[in-house]
């Protein structure tokens, strides 16, 4: 089975892109919410993801995992397929 994987994005947010990257790299699928500009959708997102406002915000089977460093420290780990394979 493979792990549900959302992630809260700016169009051209070059960290946003690099994480979709990454994740594209590895043929994972995922919900992306695209919040440009859309101060309610990034208060739900702050609050979602323990009050952090940066993007982007990734959540692995509703985890929060953080942002694109997090994401690819998880990767340098070699922790990032096994979540990505629950």
């Amino acid at each position: 089975m493979t792990a549900k994987v959302e992630i809260y994005t700016w169009a051209a947010c070059p960290f946003c892109i690099q994480a979709k990257r990454l994740l594209d790299s590895k043929n994972v699928d995922f919900t992306e919410y695209g919040i440009d500009g859309d101060e309610m959708a990034r208060s739900k997102m702050a609050k979602r993801a323990n009050g952090r406002r940066s993007l982007p915000q990734i959540f692995i089977d509703d985890q929060h995992i953080g942002g694109c460093d997090d994401l690819y420290a998880l990767e340098g780990q070699g922790k990032l397929d096994p979540l990505l394979q629950t």
